[in-house]
């Protein structure tokens, strides 16, 4: 499967932990893992666990040594700051030296992410300064208290603004995490690191609609996940429900009454919203016409191709490339 998957980044990215004292070990732990999978898939990234000293405890007391230095950072790098225990409200989360690499890896244009408290960090710094953020539900208003110009957002997982992600915290860097995997290699590796992980996307509240590589997914029907993942490779082919039968070593009849049962969808209409995925992907990343974007999604007709478009986003996929040109203007 990852011979399949395309990368569209050549040169290595470095992903840059911040592992300060005391440090949440899931907080540092799953973002790491969902890197380190999607580099296994091919994904040009490059793990780092740097400190301003060579060992660190944990808040679980485990102890973590032979860390990197602070390493000199651009804007080709991802600094991502997990979070720590806070015991004393007042006292400061990092000493000078990381506070200045931090401002440093700012202004060189670094994009800088967080989890949970590591967000307090960034307010330490200056980062947080008119900035929408989250963190932790247990921590918002000591984040708003701590740092009353930030921009505190309730309710969601992760929020970005101009280069730095703040997340919840806990779970959702795993989900932070996913979402800058699909941003810089689309749904797909996504979507497959997300399998492994036995994870399953989450969104913010700013994001609608949901990965269709992620979603139907929360079954345990072996022979329709098998389906599912060959359709996923297979998204833009001509398929009949015979071959997909044989895939999942079922008649065609048990076949579909499974997939309607277990996804609420047939395997039509899967492999359609997978076609309407790819091409809304196609719509970001090209300057196609809308007429080839169609053919290479698999659409005999660009007709139909529209239709079933305004059926399932309720606009018309000029309409919806538009907007997207504007958002990401």
């Amino acid at each position: 499967m990852a011979a399949q998957l395309s990368i569209t980044r050549a040169v290595k990215q470095r992903v840059i932990f911040l592992v300060l004292d005391k440090v949440q070990l899931l907080d540092l732990a799953g973002p790491a893992q969902v890197f380190s999978m999607a580099a296994s898939y091919g994904a040009p990234y490059s793990l780092h666990f740097c400190a301003s000293s060579s060992e660190v405890r944990s808040a679980q007391g485990l102890f973590l040594g032979q860390l990197e230095p602070l390493l000199p950072v651009s804007a080709d790098d991802l600094v991502i700051i997990a979070g720590v225990m806070l015991e004393q409200p007042a006292q400061p989360l990092v000493d000078e030296e990381t506070r200045s690499w931090l401002l440093d890896a700012y202004q060189k244009g670094t994009r800088i992410a967080s989890i949970c408290s590591g967000a307090m960090v960034l307010g330490e710094a200056g980062l947080l300064d008119g900035r929408r953020c989250t963190t932790h539900w247990f921590r918002i208003a000591d984040l708003q208290q701590r740092y009353p110009l930030a921009h505190v957002v309730e309710g969601v997982l992760y929020v970005s603004d101009r280069g730095i992600t703040t997340s919840a915290g806990i779970a959702s860097g795993i989900d932070m995490a996913l979402s800058i995997v699909e941003q810089q290699h689309g749904p797909h590796l996504t979507a497959a690191v997300a399998r492994l992980l036995v994870i399953y996307l989450r969104r913010n509240g700013s994001h609608s609609q949901q990965s269709v590589y992620l979603e139907y997914r929360n079954h345990l029907h072996s022979g329709v996940h098998q389906v599912q993942n060959w359709l996923a490779e297979h998204a833009t082919a001509a398929v009949s429900l015979e071959q997909l039968a044989q895939v999942a070593n079922m008649s065609v009849r048990s076949l579909s009454r499974a997939f309607k049962e277990a996804t609420g969808l047939t395997p039509v209409q899967y492999q359609q919203r997978l076609r309407l995925e790819i091409a809304a992907n196609l719509f970001q990343n090209s300057d196609l016409s809308i007429e080839a974007i169609s053919a290479r999604c698999g659409f005999e007709d660009a007709r139909h191709f529209r239709r079933l478009w305004q059926r399932q986003f309720g606009t018309s996929p000029a309409t919806t490339r538009k907007k997207q040109a504007t958002s990401f203007a």
